[in-house]
């Protein structure tokens, strides 16, 4: 069974299992950091699958209704996706060079998020959390004097 379909089988989702959508759910499984409908397009139709733009707009507005996949904004503002690989609630550490994506927890801002909502009267509060920076390994090509020295 594919991720996909396991997962969708644990969240009950009706979607129609498609050869698009199994194209598109398989190239995220390969895929470990966030990628935009327009850089997955590319991707899928380097390996020869051929599914049209709009069909992959589709599938993945689907998967992140779904809860199968993670979408945020990147530094540009463009929606970027990711299969997760944990199932609950979490943020992510994002480095804004390379995009490589480290999923966190944050017990803090938990409490924090449940905390404020309630305090002005809020109930049924969802929030979404990023932190963008620079990983280590952009910092250190970036500053090689620093590197040396360290």
């Amino acid at each position: 069974m594919s991720s996909e379909a396991a997962q969708g089988a644990r969240r009950g989702s009706e979607q129609r299992v498609t050869k698009q959508r199994r194209a598109v759910s398989s190239a995220l499984d390969e895929l470990s950091d966030f990628v935009s409908t327009q850089e997955l397009h590319r991707v899928l139709h380097g390996k020869g699958q051929s599914v049209s733009l709009a069909t992959v707009y589709r599938v993945l507005q689907s998967m992140a209704d779904d809860g199968l996949v993670d979408v945020l904004r990147n530094g540009e503002g463009e929606s970027v996706y990711r299969r997760c690989a944990v199932e609950h609630h979490h943020h992510h550490l994002l480095c804004r060079l390379c995009g490589a994506t480290v999923e966190v927890e944050a017990p803090s801002v938990e409490q924090w998020a449940t905390r404020t909502a309630a305090e002005h009267g809020y109930t049924d509060v969802a929030h979404t959390v990023e932190i963008y920076g620079v990983c280590a390994s952009c910092a250190a090509r970036r500053d090689p004097i620093a590197r040396q020295t360290r």
